[in-house]
């Protein structure tokens, strides 16, 4: 989750390995947080732009599980991202 201005750049970098919920493996604001984005487009990790889900996960530790409150807007990017790998079903 992102957002885009590099001066402003937030970037969160989620794993669910289907076990639990999804953490938080990567973030990052600012330079940081436009170099996660820098390295995700190189390896082609898609990315979804979404201010408000990704401020509320900037408040997450690193290696904790999202909280359940954010279960649904999670897993609807999940969902779009295993559509754009071809794993998930088309809408």
């Amino acid at each position: 989750m992102t957002t885009t201005d590099t001066k402003n750049a937030l970037a969160i970098a989620l794993h669910y390995d289907y076990a639990g919920a999804p953490r938080v493996v990567a973030k990052g604001k600012g330079v940081l947080g436009a170099k996660i984005i820098e390295v995700a487009k190189q390896h082609d990790i898609p990315i979804e732009e979404n201010e408000m889900l990704a401020g509320a996960l900037s408040h997450v530790e690193l290696g904790d599980e999202i909280p359940e409150e954010l279960y649904k807007a999670v897993a609807e990017v999940l969902a779009f991202v295993l559509r754009l790998s071809g794993r998930g079903p088309v809408r």
